[in-house]
Parts: structure tokens; C-alpha cells; sequence
């Protein structure tokens, strides 16, 4: 599950852009404000996704449960593949010394490797699975936690627009509030134990 970190890093790509849109909406002004050649000014900001999923408690939460989920499939893989592999060697080893009396004996220990084989294979494909669905609505939390955050943080602050600075070629770091945002969510942030 190596694609955990970058699946994070999409996922807070797309909450910040998402936030963005969001912070971007303007009341609409009449036409004849409109017409009018003045020109506005936006307030813009960004944030370091980088280092906003390194900080940020919520991401580590999810990035530490996503490598106990990995531990967990590993070790029932390798628990899995031993049985089978021990079970083989025996057979094998019955074979070489003639303890097999007659083909049924034989066929009987043949299917029940095959159903070993298949039967890990079905679990694992199920643990898997269940990893899988869980790392979604992990991303989904995460994503919903900086969209929400970011929304309240660009009002509160005025700015217009929140940029991702993986999305820019430039930007002054004066213009950096990733120290800011991580403060607040994490401010923000309840861990919930799990039961």
C-alpha cells in the first residue's frame, strides 16, 4: 500500500482546490456595477500540501492506521503462504517415503491444498478489501476536515483564493500560511480512539 502517501497527497490536492472554488464565490453585482472599469483586487494565500499532510494530526492518524492495515495484510499473507508451503513440503515428503497408499489418498491431500490455496486467496482478497474501503473513507474524512477548514479560514481571513503550492510555479513565501492552517486544524482535530 506504498500508494497511501500519494493517495493522501491527491486527496488534500483536491480538498484544497475544491476549498478554493469554494472561497472563491462572490456575491453576484449588478450590471451596472459591472460595466464600471474599476478593478479588483484579490487576496491570495497557499499552502505547502507537503507539509500539511506531513503535520497535520488527522493525516498522520490515517497514514499510521493505513501501515497497521498493511502490517496486518503482510502477516496474514506470510501466515497463510507458510501453512500452505508446510502443508506441500509434507506431501511431498509423504510422496518420497510411500505414504501414500492409493490415488484417493493422494487426490484427497491435492484438494485440500487447492482449497487452502483458495481459501487465502479469498481471505486476503477480502482483508484486502476491507483495507481498501476503509482508506476511502479515510481520504473522505480528510478531504471533508481541510474543505471545511479551509472555507471557514479563507472567510474569517478575507482571502479570495487559497492556492496549493504544488499547483503554482511561483509564489512568494510571503504569502505561505501552511504553518497557520496546520495550527488550526490540528487545533481543531478530535481523536477519535478505535474501539
Amino acid at each position: 500500500m506504498k500508494f497511501t502517501n500519494h493517495f493522501t497527497a491527491i486527496a488534500v490536492v483536491l480538498a484544497l482546490m475544491t476549498g478554493l472554488m469554494a472561497c472563491n464565490e462572490k456575491p453576484k453585482k449588478d450590471a451596472a456595477a459591472t460595466a464600471s472599469p474599476a478593478i479588483e483586487t484579490l487576496k491570495i494565500c497557499y499552502v505547502d500540501g507537503d507539509s500539511l499532510l506531513n503535520n497535520y494530526n488527522l493525516a498522520k492518524d490515517i497514514n499510521e492506521a493505513m501501515l497497521r492495515h498493511q502490517n496486518k495484510y503482510d502477516a496474514a499473507e506470510n501466515q497463510r503462504r507458510a501453512e500452505i508451503t508446510k502443508f506441500a513440503s509434507a506431501m511431498e515428503q509423504k510422496y518420497k517415503n510411500n505414504g501414500y497408499l492409493n490415488e484417493e489418498s493422494v487426490n484427497a491431500d491435492n484438494a485440500k491444498l487447492q482449497k487452502m490455496q483458495n481459501d487465502a486467496q479469498n481471505y486476503l482478497a477480502g482483508l484486502q478489501q476491507t483495507i481498501q474501503n476503509e482508506m476511502t473513507q479515510s481520504q473522505i474524512q480528510l478531504q471533508d476536515s481541510i474543505e471545511n477548514f479551509m472555507k471557514v479560514y479563507a472567510k474569517k481571513k478575507g482571502f479570495d483564493m487559497v492556492l496549493n503550492k504544488s499547483a503554482v510555479l511561483y509564489i512568494d513565501p510571503k504569502y505561505d500560511v501552511t504553518d497557520e492552517v496546520i495550527e488550526g486544524l490540528n487545533k481543531r482535530y478530535n481523536k477519535v480512539e478505535k474501539k
